[in-house]
């Protein structure tokens, strides 16, 4: 994803495309250990109307002048400039103490921190937090010069300019000449490995890990993955628009994408397969979302093309049955999303929970899924590169990427993005008939669908001995038949096989996943024995988004969700009385903790956590919200040793 970003900050965003770029050039000196930042530069405004320089209020400026002319302050940190016919010079100079890094934070705290955090195992100040004097609302290219005590190596986006790194401490130079969102500066006990690599127009890139002594190691892989993302990439949609591309290892579990670089957690960093999976996404940001900006009040697209063109793409070089499990598994998270937790796409802007993340990652990559299938491969590539070429350093909006796609298909789109774009929820589509024509050559399919209807590219399997053959027809109203010809030795037909269109499934199309209870706030706790109370506690704080109220296994109703806690014999006589499985099946030897879900007689899921003893279900806090997509896992301590899906039903029509 790209950087956390808060909703001042996105409203203060919106139309940048029609402003001018500001300028800002600083010296930095910043201090881990006494968590002290202290900055002087320019902040260079050009000619225009009004406008706000803001810091935010934890820092004090020591100076702030135009032409040499204090600024009068408006506010709390906030000093208005007047409207010029020439550019506006604001000298400026600030400190402040920062916050302690967090290195117990979980990965949600991290989506929502906005505050600048320092420490010597790691520092990091977000644009979003205000750590630095800029002009509200303006896009702003920047230099910046950074000193830091000796053991300390830091970076912001850009080209690096120059460097010196000895027992004096470390300084360094970097250059970012394009129109950005912010500066993002990260700091800690870094080893730098580095590797130079030709770009497909000639240029030279830098490539770099910035990584903490534990995991140093890891460079050379990780440098190798980078150059192969990029040629990747460049191949696809055009040039990368940068000279440098680093992974910065992060003390708490960081996932951000910034131009030119990476934020990712040290113990993110270590998963084996980061590589084929995260990274190359956050390569892609460089191009959707820090290369074309989204128009942050009108929705943000690239958190979902980036997810369709890497995710979804890595998983269609496996194979296309691996492609339609990572659909189905957006199909399955919207399912588990409580409706009420639902949004129109286009209110999207950036990850802030588990619901927010189905819409702007899961359904807007389903978009450009069917988008591919409705304009065909050749338009969908030719739209991809001229956005590239014509909007990179711009910023675009839904608007914007539907006029590319129309210009490179041909075709009227505005009715296809209108859909999916402003209407919450999926339409609910049901194969309500098949029939066999009396000669056997045909069949005719009825469809349904939920009234206000969608006009949807509805794909239907015809199965047959040898395989199925897939069929497309266009649904338009709330019940439509279709005469389709038949394939010999046709069996069954079967709605939407390879899970291409984004609907709500069918009870029996969606089984239970974890993230269903993660997600509804109605959610209890119940605890199987009083020694797994702290335990089931503890897991809960970090399982659940709604407040996860503890209730008596007695007193919970049967369309109540629950986590339910405790040994293995308790837990199997709690699901045998309300006539569920008992456990996932056979525990393995070494196994500490099974968690599986099921669905109780009124339609609530159950989470069903059996752990040896109240260690082992204490464990669980850290890895279990990671597994949001499963039905049933087996773990030996922290370690996930197996892990599943109960098989769903699709919708089918045997053939008589």
């Amino acid at each position: 994803m790209t950087r956390t970003a808060v909703a001042a900050l996105l409203l203060a965003l919106a139309g940048l495309a029609h402003a001018a770029p500001a300028r800002l050039d600083f010296d930095l000196a910043l201090d881990p250990l006494a968590r002290r930042l202290e900055g002087s530069g320019t902040v260079t405004v050009p000619a225009g109307g009004a406008t706000t320089v803001v810091l935010a209020p934890r820092f004090t400026a020591h100076e702030l002048r135009l032409h040499g002319q204090p600024l009068a302050a408006e506010g709390a940190g906030r000093w208005r400039l007047p409207a010029s016919d020439r550019p506006r010079v604001v000298s400026v100079r600030w400190s402040g103490a920062l916050a302690a890094t967090d290195g117990a934070a979980s990965h949600r705290d991290t989506l929502g921190r906005i505050e600048p955090a320092a420490g010597p195992e790691g520092s990091f100040l977000p644009a979003s937090s205000g750590w630095y004097p800029a002009p509200e609302g303006l896009l702003a290219s920047h230099r910046v010069r950074l000193k830091l005590p000796a053991g300390q190596r830091g970076l912001v986006a850009g080209r690096l300019l120059n460097e010196r790194d000895d027992a004096s401490g470390y300084e360094a130079a970097f250059d970012f000449p394009h129109p950005g969102e912010g500066i993002d500066l990260m700091a800690g006990p870094y080893t730098v490995a580095e590797r130079r690599v030709r770009l497909a127009d000639g240029r030279e890139a830098r490539l770099r890990t910035w990584f903490h002594p534990a995991i140093a190691g890891l460079s050379e892989g990780y440098l190798e993955s980078v150059a192969r993302y990029l040629e990747r990439f460049e191949a696809r949609i055009g040039p990368y628009a940068f000279t440098e591309f680093s992974v910065v290892s992060s003390p708490t579990p960081t996932g951000f994408g910034m131009p030119t670089l990476t934020y990712l957690g040290v113990n993110v960093l270590k998963l084996p397969f980061i590589r084929a999976t995260s990274l190359g996404h956050e390569v892609l940001h460089n191009w959707w979302g820090n290369g074309v900006y989204p128009d942050w009040g009108r929705g943000n697209w690239s958190e979902g093309l980036t997810t369709y063109l890497a995710d979804h793409a890595f998983r269609e070089d496996e194979s296309p049955a691996a492609a339609a499990e990572r659909r189905l598994g957006w199909l399955r998270d919207f399912a588990a999303m409580p409706p009420a937790q639902d949004q129109p796409l286009a209110a999207f802007t950036t990850r802030t929970h588990g619901a927010s993340s189905i819409v702007g990652y899961g359904k807007c990559a389903m978009l450009f899924h069917m988008l591919r299938g409705e304009i065909g491969e050749a338009a969908f590539e030719r739209a991809l590169r001229s956005l590239w070429r014509e909007q990179h350093f711009r910023t675009a909006g839904w608007d914007t990427l539907r006029s590319h796609f129309e210009r490179a298909s041909g075709r009227h789109l505005g009715g296809f993005f209108a859909q999916w774009l402003e209407r919450p929820g999926a339409p609910r589509v049901q194969l309500a008939s098949a029939r066999r024509s009396p000669d056997g050559q045909r069949v005719t399919v009825a469809l349904t669908q939920e009234v206000p209807g969608h006009a949807l590219r509805v794909p239907l399997g015809i199965d047959t001995a040898g395989g199925s053959e897939r069929r497309y027809v266009t649904l338009r109203g709330p019940r439509q038949s279709f005469d389709l010809p038949l394939p010999p030795g046709a069996r069954a037909v079967t709605l939407d096989p390879d899970a291409a269109l984004f609907r709500r499934l069918a009870p029996g199309e969606a089984p239970p996943i974890l993230r269903e209870v993660m997600l509804d706030p109605r959610t209890r706790v119940v605890v199987l024995g009083e020694e797994f109370r702290a335990a089931a506690a503890a897991l809960g704080a970090a399982l659940l988004e709604g407040p996860g109220r503890v209730a008596d296994p007695a007193a919970l109703g049967t369309a109540e969700p629950a986590l339910v806690v405790g040994d293995a014999a308790r837990v199997a006589a709690f699901a045998r009385a309300r006539g569920l499985r008992e456990s996932p099946g056979a525990a393995p030897a070494g196994s500490s903790a099974q968690v599986w879900l099921e669905r109780d007689a009124g339609g609530a899921t159950l989470a069903l956590v059996a752990a040896a003893d109240p260690a082992a279900g204490a464990a669980l806090a850290g890895p279990l919200p990671h597994y949001g997509k499963q039905s049933w896992l087996v773990f030996s301590g922290a370690r996930a040793v197996a892990r599943g899906v109960w098989p769903g039903r699709p919708q089918a029509v045997t053939l008589e």
